[in-house]
């Protein structure tokens, strides 16, 4: 998920400097979406480890 982040990140940055300034506030968007989710699943998965007994890693 945090790859598809990343590529929607990396094409934001092209559109912008190529001058498609709607494609690249749509995949900025995008890529922020798609990171805060991956976020909120990491620290989850954390707790869920913790609470189980093991710590992070």
């Amino acid at each position: 998920m945090l790859g598809w982040a990343i590529l929607f990140l990396i094409v934001a940055i092209v559109a912008g400097f190529l001058g498609f300034s709607g494609i690249a506030a749509a995949s900025a968007g995008i890529a922020q979406i798609i990171f805060v989710i991956f976020l909120v699943l990491f620290v989850v998965a954390m707790l869920v480890r913790a609470l189980r007994g093991r710590p992070p890693m």
